[in-house]
Formats: C-alpha cells, structure tokens, sequence
C-alpha cells in the first residue's frame, strides 16, 4: 500500500476539497496522512484517514509562512511515504525539496492563482517573492491539477505544464435539514457561506439588504474582515437583518444550507485569482437545491447559465441588485436544481484523481 503525505496550511477542519481527495484515495488502496496546523479554535476532527496538526508559534503573517514550511519540511523528511501531495503553493516548497532530496513522486494541488489573491495586492514585495517560487517550481513538476478550466490554461500557457481539472464538486448525499439559531417567520433568507475576506461582495450585501423587505442575510464563516462587516451591520442598525454565525463545521453546515431561498457568489474582480475563481460554495448550493446568484466572471456565470440554476449579478449598485434579487426570489429554479445536483458531483471528478495517482511520472 503507497503512503501519500497530504499537507495544507489551514488547520484542516473545514476543507473540505482536501477531506474529498484523502477519501478518494484512501478508498482506493492508498494509505494517507494529512498534515495542518493547530490553532485555538480548531474543532476536534473524526476522519477516517490518519491526521497531524502542527501547533505553531508564530501564526500570522511571513513568521507564520516561515515557520510551518520549515516544520512542515522536517516532519516530511524524517516520514515514511511514497508520495507527496502538496496543496497550494504555501506548501509546494518543503515539499518540493523533500521530493528532490529522497526522489519521491510529489503532486501539486493548486487551489487558485496564490499569487493573484485580494490579500496580495498591496503587498507586491511579498507578491514577487511567491510569484518568483512560483516560476522556480511550476514548470519542474509533472503531476499537476486545479479547480477549474481557467486556472488550468493559465498555468499551461504560462509555464508550459500540464495541469489537469478536477472540479470542487460535493458527494453526492441525503441532505437533512437543520435550524438556524435565530427566529424568523416567513422571511426569505439569503446566504454567504466561505471564508469572510476581502473582495467576497459582503460589504455590497450589506448595503443591499436595507432595500429588500422580509428578506435576512445570513453570512456563514470567519476571516479578515469579519470584525469589521459586524461593526457596520451594527452602525446600520441591521443587526435583525443580517446573522453572522461563524465558522462552523462542514457537517452542520449541510444542514443550514437548504434553508435557504437563495445563495450568493459575489465576488468581486479583484485580479486574476477572483477572476477565474469556481468556489464550491456555489456547488454546494446547488447540491442543497438552493438557487445561485453569482458574479459576471467567466467561471462562476458559466455554471449559472449553462445549468440553468440562476443568475448572473447584472449591477454592483445596492438599489438596483436589490431589485434584481427581489424579482429572482420568485422564480422557480426547482426542476433545473434537481437535474444538475445529479450531474455535478464528486463522484464523477473521482476518476480523474485516480488516474492521476496511478499515472504518476
């Protein structure tokens, strides 16, 4: 039995591409362990794999990336495995090195453009130094995949590689319905559920919702500016409006999802990463039967029109939005939700993986 060493940065509760992908491959003959870190907050895990949190000193900022790749490094050299699966290009360094030092197979996992991200723009220091990473690794590796098309192309074009898709899609589940900790009665609810950082179109949300009457915001998930949008909700006197309900796990949060009337995707175009970005917030809507409301950027209004699940955001002005989501709250998506929750699935993404892991060159 091959042992695959999985790592990420993040403290492995809530991600759940990188759960799908440790599944995937441990139910088909492979033995894995995933590598993350510990932070204050991580919930205990239950997986069926075998895991590893790394507990840091530094957890911010270039200390923070420091200090996990070199642990990260050590804890990958002195292990045995067979072969490394690196997620996004905050790992791909100790992974790389150790790959070339003991000649084991690695793979690469790049879960969007990481030197693209919103986080990055005012920080070009810090964005030459992962794009020059980036440009040192790429074009050396030979089993590469992303989350999308778009993404995929890019990275061939620009590095000559061969990066394959497999899409963020969720398995295919029974899905039973939860309550949300709030009164409501009647009201239809719009949710946001992913990481609460900039660039997402939750400040827009906000100042959208004053104008839609019986209608509350529901934001599910934690992150930069998560403080802040609450202090605006507050100044704004929305709190009956607008529910923030944290970082919860991936199992609850399955629950709450098909509550909804309606789930949004806003992003905004703050470079190339938000630009091609497919998130599976969007999938995981359409698997709860819940219809979408996304950004006019090439993957994401691809899904909504293609599959026939919703619409394509038409303005950015509060007012007009407002009105947009008014008139789509009353149409009936059913008949389309129930088709395409059959076809975008996990399970049909899982061949690809495999042949990927028993190809590797």
């Amino acid at each position: 039995m091959k042992k695959i060493i999985v790592s990420v940065t993040n403290d492995l509760s809530t991600d759940q591409r990188v759960d799908k992908v440790c599944c995937t491959l441990q139910k088909n003959g492979f033995e894995i362990i995933l590598i993350g870190r510990k932070l204050k907050n991580s919930i205990p895990l239950n997986r069926s794999y075998t895991t590893k949190r790394i507990r840091l000193i530094c957890n911010k900022g270039f200390l923070f990336y420091a200090e996990y790749n070199l642990r990260l490094f050590f804890v990958l050299l002195f292990s045995k495995k067979d072969i490394l699966l690196s997620n996004d290009l905050d790992t791909l360094l100790p992974n790389y090195l150790v790959s070339v030092l003991q000649r084991k197979k690695i793979v690469y996992d790049s879960h969007e453009l990481f030197p693209e991200i919103p986080e990055l723009v005012h920080k070009p220091f810090v964005k030459k130094c992962w794009s020059h990473l980036e440009a040192w690794i790429l074009p050396k590796l030979k089993n590469t995949y992303t989350v999308c098309r778009s993404i995929a192309n890019f990275y061939n074009k620009k590095y000559n590689t061969h990066f394959k898709t497999i899409i963020n899609l969720p398995t295919a589940k029974k899905i039973p319905f939860g309550k949300f900790p709030f009164n409501y009665k009647g009201e239809k609810i719009i949710l946001y559920q992913g990481a609460v950082n900039i660039g997402r179109g939750l400040e827009l949300m906000i100042d959208t919702i004053p104008f839609l009457d019986h209608t509350i915001l529901v934001i599910i998930g934690d992150g930069d500016i998560s403080d802040e949008l609450k202090q605006k909700v507050n100044e704004n006197n929305l709190t009956d409006k607008i529910h923030f309900l944290g970082k919860i796990s991936p199992e609850k949060l399955h629950t709450l999802t098909p509550l909804a009337n309606l789930g949004i995707s806003v992003e905004e175009d703050l470079g190339l990463n938000y630009r091609f970005a497919l998130p599976n917030k969007i999938f995981d809507y359409i698997q709860a039967e819940v219809p979408i409301l996304v950004s006019d950027l090439p993957e994401m209004k691809q899904i909504a029109i293609d599959y026939k699940v919703g619409e394509v955001v038409k303005s950015r002005n509060p007012e007009e939005l407002a009105a947009q989501i008014k008139k789509l709250l009353e149409k009936d998506f059913s008949t389309e939700l129930k088709k395409t929750k059959e076809e975008l699935v996990w399970e049909k993404q899982e061949e690809k993986l495999l042949s990927i892991f028993n190809n590797l060159k």
